[in-house]
């Protein structure tokens, strides 16, 4: 297995990506929190994709410069309203090579952090995210907790954003903290498949790997809009920040 960002999201999977997925809850709530962090600094997104979040949060006012290994999604992103306030690279976001530092804020949202898919790749991303950090500078990244993912159904069914079926399976492999998500989209010309495989981590080992890469948590919440974090979470959001701070 490579410890490098998988390449799901490429050719007719990344121009379908707004319809299967473009309904995703609460995009407000992030934009208004990571708008909050950056302050008058610049912001830089962990696998921008089609700028769901960047976009809105560009048009506030806020420089946001977005990586992602994709260059379809990332042409996804050029061609919206507002996409042209939004600078961006391909790059493998564990490493970041060729993206400048002095960012006030660094996020990733959506669990997008726990696409790369091994420990090893997920420190270098801290790493890779603490060089990049002004003094001061803050990393947020939400993700979903594992013992919540273990509790819930494995198969469920819900609408695309565009209004077709979609059936949602889940499975987990507890013994290397591997979830793989596959989403069936039924359409008229029949049935599109995605898969997608995330390396999940509980809080503290993502507390102790920002650690080790000179960050110390500063905050966790349930949710982007603040909610406490507390055993009945389902997911929570940490920031962190750099310990020279």
């Amino acid at each position: 297995m490579t410890d490098h960002p998988q390449q799901t999201w490429t050719g007719s999977v990344a121009s379908s990506y707004d319809d299967w997925f473009g309904d995703l809850p609460d995009t407000d709530g992030p934009v208004q929190r990571l708008a909050e962090l950056a302050g008058e600094g610049r912001a830089l997104e962990l696998g921008v994709g089609t700028g769901r979040v960047a976009v809105p949060l560009a048009a506030r006012g806020v420089p946001v410069h977005g990586v992602d290994a994709s260059e379809d999604m990332l042409a996804q992103l050029r061609a919206k309203a507002g996409g042209d306030r939004v600078t961006t690279s391909v790059a493998d976001f564990s490493e970041l090579a060729g993206v400048a530092d002095g960012f006030a804020l660094v996020y990733a949202v959506t669990g997008t952090f726990f696409e790369l898919p091994t420990q090893e790749a997920q420190l270098r991303c801290f790493r890779s995210v603490a060089e990049r950090l002004a003094p001061g500078g803050r990393f947020a990244l939400d993700g979903l907790l594992p013992d919540a993912v273990a509790a819930e159904q494995p198969v469920k069914v819900r609408e695309t954003a565009d209004g077709r079926p979609m059936l949602h399976l889940r499975q987990l492999h507890s013994a290397v903290q591997r979830l793989e998500s596959q989403y069936l989209v039924f359409g008229a010309a029949g049935v599109e498949v995605v898969r997608v495989r995330f390396r999940y981590a509980w809080p503290g080992e993502l507390d102790l790997m920002a650690r080790l890469a000179g960050l110390r948590l500063v905050e966790r919440t349930g949710n982007w809009r603040g909610a406490g974090y507390t055993p009945a979470s389902k997911q929570h959001v940490s920031v962190y920040a750099r310990e020279s701070e």
